[in-house]
């Protein structure tokens, strides 16, 4: 008797439930209303309420009661926290970031890659008053920011192609819109190992990230420095932060068993 596919023991009301938990996965959305959220998931909107009043009962869905639309509740959260804790790269990656920012007092990222966008898992924040904002938990593009790049860098062509968006939004003047020019900078990124955002994100914002490797070989996620522009200097970035983030990435690669060849 021939085995069956997983796909075929799926069940379709659990199916659109997550469905409608990952409408929320954007920056972009706080709160959703049920005629929204039957338009996006093409089902009718007492199909919509009832899912929403069984994720309501449990905590993962709560209504803004002014506003009467839905946004994600607590329990969503305390899900994703419990993951990002007992995740090894997160426990590994502590004791690394607290001592890059000891070293150099400017906040740093630990970040996977997912869907073309870094998450950022954890931050340790600097003493300084001008800091920049966390963005622990939020998805931002991977060709924007420093910490995406060292991802993208490393991957193919086609991989290439396939993830990035066919328009490439500028979040600033200086976000590399063209996809020629960008592969160019990946390229330099895959020869010296380490990428730069020169407040290609967000004006006035700098950052610098290193990948981390496991011990398949394989990048797993980015260790990165940020800052405001006026302390992230050319000469600061290439004789402190740069070997700083490369070599607190190797270090936390090789504690996931991942040794240079």
């Amino acid at each position: 008797m021939a085995k069956k596919e997983k796909s075929e023991y799926m069940i379709q009301a659990v199916s659109h439930a997550l469905d409608l938990l990952e409408q929320f996965h954007s920056d972009e959305v706080d709160e959703l209303g049920v005629t929204e959220l039957s338009k996006r998931l093409r089902l009718h909107k007492n199909n919509v309420f009832r899912l929403l009043a069984t994720l309501e009962s449990r905590g993962y869905i709560e209504q803004n009661k002014v506003t009467e639309n839905y946004r994600l509740g607590l329990k969503s959260l305390e899900l994703g926290q419990t993951f990002i804790k007992k995740m090894g790269l997160l426990h590994q990656a502590k004791p690394v970031l607290d001592e890059m920012v000891e070293d150099c007092n400017e906040t740093s990222y630990l970040a996977i890659f997912k869907e073309g966008h870094i998450v950022y898992l954890d931050v340790v924040e600097t003493h300084l008053t001008v800091r920049v904002v966390s963005r622990v938990g939020s998805r931002l593009p991977a060709y924007a920011t420093a910490a995406g790049k060292v991802h993208l860098a490393f991957m193919s062509e086609e991989e290439l192609d396939n993830l990035l968006p066919e328009d490439l939004k500028a979040y600033t003047e200086y976000t590399i819109t063209d996809r020629k020019k960008l592969k160019e900078n990946l390229k330099q990124v895959a020869e010296q190992g380490y990428a730069l955002d020169n407040e290609e994100l967000d004006l006035g914002v700098r950052c610098v990230a290193a990948p981390i490797r496991d011990y398949t070989r394989r990048i797993i996620g980015s260790l990165s420095i940020s800052g405001p522009s006026i302390r992230f200097t050319d000469e600061r970035i290439e004789k402190e932060l740069m070997p700083l983030v490369v070599k607190a990435a190797d270090e936390l690669s090789s504690r996931l068993g991942f040794h240079k060849s």
